[in-house]
């Protein structure tokens, strides 16, 4: 049965592992045993890969990438009115100009737009100023919110699926991680990226190379320009099929598994002229404490990883992206004092300092 779960590519995409994972909902024990035996065997030793039958409907899937196109070919004037820096937390357009701290970005040239868990404006964690939670920004574009707010519904719950059969291949208890993810400070961001005209090297960067900062993401692409450096600090393409998902391990899962699954790196080059994506970041509670678990510790494995809130975490990493949370007068989000040095390196990255082409 294995053998017919996992697939994987030739050398030239890195062998990237294919997943079934349609046994996951299919209530027998045996075959759900099989594909997170599966997705954890291809976590630990890739920290990429990639799923199918995952049951997203790709009717759903092409609505939200429409929905996308439709609104990055406003006028900017319109995408203005929903820029990201007038929210109240941390919702809405991405503009071109709003660039991270990312030195290789040479060629910098995408815009966004950011949604999370769609809150009502008397949550009390919004209330209390938290800048991660709380409604989202819509923009005032037919079917829009009914069409993406359906989209976020399926992917989260595919998102909390996957970390379900991840409990499983480490012998966590049931809802080890999923009970943290009641209210989670998931975002799923709708990306346009445009290669400028004036790029001669289309291997540049577009997107800088990064680890993602919550526990997986779960990304839909169409077009080229994804890669992924595997562990022996090599980048290799990661192949376009648009039956497939794109599963990576990101920083809070790396420190909840003491190691055992590593946040892989991961850029984005100007291989194509226009290039539209829709990851989203399966993430836990704002105020859930990221240790390693007790099951993963041992006196021959000791814990390696100093705990941390997650929203921190993620507050202090968006700092380091967003240029308005760094000029924000009142200092940003909570848990970024005025005045305290902006972030510049991300732990869970380390691995970039040696990384070759």
């Amino acid at each position: 049965m294995m053998t017919k779960l996992l697939k994987t590519q030739n050398a030239s995409v890195g062998n990237l592992p294919l997943i079934n994972v349609q046994g996951l909902r299919s209530g027998d024990a045996r075959q759900i045993r099989e594909v997170a035996e599966a997705i954890g065997q291809a976590a630990r030793h890739m920290g990429f890969f990639r799923i199918s039958d995952h049951g997203i409907d790709p009717e759903l899937i092409e609505a939200t990438y429409q929905s996308a196109r439709r609104f990055f070919a406003l006028p900017e004037a319109t995408k203005r009115r929903y820029y990201i820096g007038k929210s109240t937390n941390h919702r809405g357009y991405v503009p071109f100009t709003e660039k991270g701290d990312y030195p290789d970005e040479v060629n910098r040239s995408y815009e966004a737009f950011d949604l999370g868990l769609d809150l009502p404006e008397n949550d009390p964690d919004y209330l209390a100023g938290n800048r991660v939670l709380g409604p989202n920004v819509w923009p005032e574009l037919a079917g829009f919110k009914k069409t993406v707010a359906r989209y976020y519904g399926e992917v989260s719950a595919l998102g909390r699926l996957v970390c379900s059969a991840l409990e499983l291949h480490l012998g966590l208890p049931r809802g080890a991680m999923t009970d943290q993810m009641s209210k989670p400070i998931s975002q799923l961001r709708l990306l346009h990226y445009v290669r400028q005209k004036q790029t001669s090297d289309h291997s540049s960067v577009n997107m800088g190379a990064h680890t993602d900062y919550e526990c997986l993401t779960l990304l839909h692409t169409r077009n080229e320009g994804l890669q992924v450096m595997t562990q022996d600090d090599r980048w290799i393409d990661v192949p376009v099929d648009p039956a497939v998902l794109v599963v990576n391990i990101g920083d809070m899962l790396e420190a909840w598994s003491n190691g055992l699954l590593r946040s892989t790196p991961h850029r984005v080059l100007n291989l194509s002229p226009e290039r539209f994506s829709l990851p989203y970041f399966v993430a836990t509670n704002h105020d859930t404490l990221i240790k390693p678990f007790d099951q993963l510790v041992s006196a021959k494995r000791r814990a390696r990883y100093e705990p941390f809130l997650a929203g921190a975490h993620l507050e202090r990493m968006l700092v380091r992206d967003f240029p308005y949370l760094r000029h924000a007068r009142n200092g940003g989000m909570t848990g970024h004092q005025p005045g305290a040095a902006t972030p510049t390196q991300n732990p869970f990255e380390t691995r970039l300092n040696r990384s070759t082409v």
